[in-house]
């Protein structure tokens, strides 16, 4: 069901049962919030026991399906904020143990909340490792610079050989993290959580969720 965070941002809410093993908050890619994600929630709170959140990353913008818009919004989010609802997921969840995962975009905030120190364990699939230039602003952070302070949570950085927004440069950087744990396929951008994508992978998809969910229940 649709819930507001106390910031005013929308977030998608399942839960089944009135014990749940543990909370988990969803970073969503660039599209935000829609049925995907819906789904996606219902079916891991269902299957796996979690009081799962999903945030929206834009809130209060209509920006549509065009992806080139979406694209040139990225900069004008801040960090504090994106961060914040995150935080307030997590709360949401009524847990005091809480995971996150995130997606793409969301993948790289998944990093990010790394530093935050409050998640239990952290996974990002093909989240990005440095900035893209294009979203370059001030209110965007490196998120290796997050990744390695102190106290930051563990992270499963799931990776796609063949995804220029993760270029290996970066995922080497990335794997010297003493706190991150890199997997490689050999699969492009966005090869799990979108049956619908040209680039998915269900045999990788299912190995990558196995893992995921292994992690997080570390």
């Amino acid at each position: 069901m649709r819930i507001t965070l106390p910031s005013g941002t929308p977030a998608e809410l399942a839960r089944f049962g009135d014990d749940p093993r543990a909370g988990l908050v969803i970073a969503p890619d660039i599209f935000g919030l829609r049925p995907l994600f819906d789904d996606l929630c219902q079916r891991i709170a269902l299957e796996q026991g979690y009081s799962v959140v999903a945030v929206e990353p834009f809130p209060g913008l209509d920006l549509g399906s065009d992806v080139e818009v979406r694209q040139d919004t990225v900069g004008r989010l801040d960090d504090a904020a994106v961060l914040r609802d995150l935080v307030e997921g997590a709360e949401a969840t009524g847990c005091e143990r809480v995971g996150l995962i995130g997606f793409c975009m969301g993948g790289m905030y998944a990093h990010k909340a790394a530093g935050l120190g409050i998640f239990h364990r952290i996974v990002s699939f093909y989240g990005m490792i440095r900035v893209p230039a294009r979203w370059n602003s001030p209110g965007q952070g490196e998120p290796l610079d997050e990744l390695t302070r102190p106290g930051a949570s563990r992270v499963l950085s799931i990776i796609g050989v063949r995804d220029p927004y993760t270029p290996e440069a970066d995922v080497d950087a990335l794997a010297a993290v003493p706190s991150v744990t890199v997997v490689r396929y050999d699969a492009e951008h966005g090869f799990v959580h979108d049956a619908n994508r040209p680039s998915h992978r269900p045999d990788d998809a299912a190995d990558a969720w196995r893992r995921c969910f292994a992690f997080l229940a570390g």
